[in-house]
């Protein structure tokens, strides 16, 4: 039995929650009320602990100069972890629940009973603070409750108090169907409350050497499906949108008001140091992102349309379950994969990304569309991490966003997962796409030579035409593509396109080409103001 809280007992405490809430992972999906990928609680607390116990991997022993204690230390790096592995609106919650007690407790020489007490009462705060609008029967209740019992307490005593925690999460837990009908109605318990309940039972078995008196009420084996509610938000939105964010809290501050007004479940948490965790569910994903770009740097985005999910995700412990990753850039390119149900990672991943938009599918197959030949090695590497994970992880070699959308187009759930690789493969391997850009520099090219300012248009990586009219030179490259066979043209305009590109090439080739079927979206791809497939 332990005395004081230290940085061993941290350690066993991530380490004995994630292995709670890796057994209990499907009961806690099953626990939500709208089959939704924001709605699968259990796989969204696995994932955010998970990137907690990894930051914890840090050597302990050799800590900064900043005063915090070895226990302290810990704390800051779970919170830290969770934050930026944080998925859905209760793995939100849950890093501002693990900032709140290392932000109380780094500094603590002793963590006995009325330093948890106080540092619940903290994460509380903080947990609540998380939510634009806090919603009563839910995981906010449950470690309200917990927090007010640690204090009720009164007691050095740290097992005591811990206990008094945990009993109280129980009950609240048990009582989050009177507060919020929709639970009533589906006949269970609030997920993101058990996924806490059964952390706090952790620690407590970690501080006493035995396992709780009362555990959390477990949901009932089996009920009718129900589709009243999310996790959180009404189903008024289509999109939920997340992204790490790097900014000011001023910039901060805009942004919450700019996302309050775009939709609902909007959490924006920090760390502390800069770096936030932005979860918000809406229907206009470029505006929810632009918002971000103004008001820092956002990376690790992520985008899930809700339609996609008539059933429960899949979890990783499910061998049928699959899922698509791709790269993109420009939030027009981001929606469109968004709406054929891939997860969205940002141009120029580190295989550290790539891993985790991987793992945050829940899958246990994985197809990877990099859309960038420089991204393919990347992939690579993140598949083979992947596959130590249990996750088998195929990377179809696309080299372009138009490419990535024909692959698309040909998913089959039906067939084999190997079946349909391979058909995905074959549908971006017989789409060629060009790329219409401005020349920066001057440079000797296939085609002759280039000065800045000149129009290139590359096909298939390869410079063929040079002109000196943005549009002349689109159409241009486009019959030159034709020219060798195609029945359909997309094109994605870029961000810096002029109004009207798009119309006139579709113009062009409507009068040229009056067979082919052409079909034109707002990428907001920098640098490039056109890019062009064929199929």
């Amino acid at each position: 039995m332990l005395e004081t809280l230290d940085a061993a007992a941290v350690r066993r405490w991530c380490a004995s929650g994630l292995d709670a809430l890796r057994a209990h992972q499907g009961e806690i999906d099953e626990l939500n009320v709208y089959p939704v990928p924001d709605g699968d609680t259990g796989t969204n607390l696995v994932l955010t602990l998970t990137s907690a116990q990894q930051a914890l991997a840090m050597d302990l022993g050799t800590l900064p100069d900043d005063g915090h204690t070895p226990h302290g230390h810990a704390l800051r790096l779970m919170a830290r972890g969770a934050l930026l592995g944080a998925r859905g609106n209760s793995g939100v919650i849950l890093s501002q629940i693990l900032r709140g007690l290392a932000d109380t407790l780094a500094a603590v020489p002793a963590v006995r009973g009325r330093q948890l007490a106080d540092a619940l009462t903290d994460a509380t705060t903080a947990a609540y603070a998380a939510v634009a609008r806090p919603v009563e029967g839910t995981l906010l209740s449950v470690v309200a409750a917990a927090a007010h019992a640690a204090r009720q307490a009164d007691s050095d005593d740290l097992r005591a108090v811990a206990r008094a925690a945990s009993e109280a999460a129980a009950h609240a837990l048990a009582r989050t169907p009177e507060q919020l009908p929709e639970l009533a109605r589906a006949g269970v318990v609030d997920a993101g409350g058990r996924g806490l309940c059964l952390l706090l039972d952790a620690l407590v078995e970690v501080i006493t050497g035995e396992s709780p008196g009362q555990p959390a009420p477990a949901p009932p084996a089996r009920r009718a499906p129900v589709t009243a509610v999310r996790e959180s938000g009404s189903d008024a939105y289509a999109y939920e949108v997340q992204y790490l964010l790097d900014a000011t809290d001023e910039a901060v501050t805009r942004l919450r008001a700019e996302l309050d007004a775009l939709g609902d479940s909007l959490a924006v948490v920090g760390d502390g140091a800069g770096t936030w965790n932005v979860h918000v569910h809406v229907n206009d994903i470029g505006a929810a992102v632009e918002a971000g770009v103004v008001a820092g740097r956002p990376h690790r985005i992520s985008v899930t349309r809700f339609a996609d999910q008539g059933a429960p995700a899949p979890q990783v412990t499910l061998p049928d379950g699959r899922a698509a990753v791709v790269v993109a850039t420009g939030a027009g390119i981001a929606e469109l994969f968004a709406a054929e149900g891939a997860v969205v990672v940002p141009a120029n991943p580190s295989t550290g990304e790539l891993l985790d938009a991987i793992r945050a599918t829940g899958a246990a197959r994985v197809v990877v569309l990099p859309n960038d030949p420089n991204t393919q090695s990347v992939a690579s590497a993140a598949a083979r991490e992947a596959h130590g994970l249990g996750v088998k992880v195929s990377v179809v070699p696309t080299r372009s966003p138009v490419q990535a959308l024909a692959a698309l187009a040909v998913r089959d759930p039906k067939r084999r997962f190997e079946d349909d690789v391979i058909a995905m493969a074959e549908a971006a391997g017989a789409c060629r796409y060009a790329e219409v850009c401005h020349a920066a520099r001057e440079a000797l090219t296939v085609a002759g030579p280039a000065r800045p300012g000149d129009v290139l248009a590359l096909v298939e990586g390869e410079v063929h035409l040079i002109g000196q009219d943005l549009v002349d030179t689109c159409t241009a490259v486009v019959d030159r593509m034709l020219g060798g066979g195609g029945e359909l043209v997309t094109l994605l305009c870029g961000a810096d396109a002029p109004a009207g590109l798009a119309d006139r090439v579709r113009a062009h080739v409507e009068g040229a080409w009056p067979f082919v079927e052409v079909q034109a979206y707002e990428g907001g791809q920098p640098h490039y103001p056109l890019l062009v497939g064929v199929e």
